[in-house]
């Protein structure tokens, strides 16, 4: 006998549950980069890279136990799991690269693109072609992407390339974690998500090892992995208790929280075209949603992929 659907009142704790999950795993990202950020000045920032993704395995493993249930764990289709590694590698190389450069509030709000790049390509990719209304909200979100970048040739900074290429590359992990979602596990994704990249890029990274020169620095490299870890194991916990259009929007406090971390920390201050060029992404990445929820209520869109 299947259980009852629950009530107004037995969902709404859920979904206050779910949005405050979600929140939280936006702080822990943001924490992510900017330990990353803080850490990358000292050593190498492929060590960096790697020893995030090392730490993420290692606590997955110690968390989850996959001997449990190995099942889980098998995939059908290892090619396709390996591009996708290949592609959180790509974005979270190019992402560490550009904060070492960048303020965390520009990194962050080109990293608002990787949405409009994955609604673009789901059409050739997917099948899931945009409407005119979608495509005017990609453009627009674009125009905000070129006010943050764009302010004037003689100002403008190369690494902003990368992060522009952190954005293209997590769209495309996006989209192939959205076609494996259809015969993997939740869990398997995760794990594999970590282990791949992890040991593409040991053989860069380990030759160029460093010790760290103090204890700070070392607990900043421990927490790229476990913040991380924690970021995507409350994202996961939030999806399974409210839906996504309720959740999504909230991806936006990452901004916020990203804007805090670089004052106290770095000591930057925000650009106003960067706080222009994020209120039209903003506002552009609201509107996608809305027509995602107009267009089709019943059919829940794809996890949402935010890594450091």
């Amino acid at each position: 006998m299947s259980s009852p659907l629950p009530t107004a009142d037995a969902e709404a704790p859920l979904r206050l549950r779910g949005i405050a999950l979600y929140s939280l795993a936006m702080f822990l990202f943001a924490g992510t980069d900017a330990c990353a950020k803080y850490a990358g000045q000292f050593v190498p920032v492929m060590q960096v890279v790697w020893l995030r993704f090392l730490v993420q395995v290692l606590l997955a493993i110690l968390v989850f136990q996959p001997w449990r249930a190995i099942a889980l764990y098998r995939t059908r289709r290892p090619v396709m799991q390996f591009v996708r590694g290949m592609f959180l590698a790509g974005s979270t190389i190019f992402n560490f690269l550009a904060i070492h450069q960048l303020q965390l509030d520009q990194t962050m709000s080109i990293g608002f693109s990787a949405p409009f790049i994955t609604a673009a390509l789901a059409g050739p990719l997917l099948g899931e072609w945009a409407g005119p209304r979608r495509w005017a909200a990609i453009l627009v979100g674009f125009v905000g992407v070129l006010v943050i970048t764009m302010p004037g040739f003689g100002s403008l900074k190369p690494a902003i390339f990368l992060s522009l290429a952190a954005a293209f590359s997590n769209a495309f992990y996006i989209l192939s974690t959205r076609l494996l979602t259809r015969t993997e596990s939740s869990a398997g994704l995760l794990l594999y998500s970590a282990t791949i990249p992890m040991l593409l890029i040991a053989p860069v990274a380990v030759p160029v090892m460093a010790v760290p020169p103090t204890l700070l620095i070392a607990l900043c490299l421990f927490l790229t992995g476990a913040l991380g870890f924690a970021g995507h194991w409350c994202l996961v916990r939030a999806h399974q208790q409210t839906a996504v259009p309720v959740l999504a929007p909230f991806m936006y406090t990452g901004l916020i929280w990203m804007i805090l971390l670089g004052y106290f920390i770095f000591h930057d201050v925000p650009e106003p075209r960067t706080l222009v060029g994020a209120s039209i992404i903003i506002a552009s990445g609201l509107y996608l949603l809305y027509r995602e929820r107009v267009k089709a209520p019943d059919r829940q869109a794809p996890v949402d992929v935010l890594d450091g």
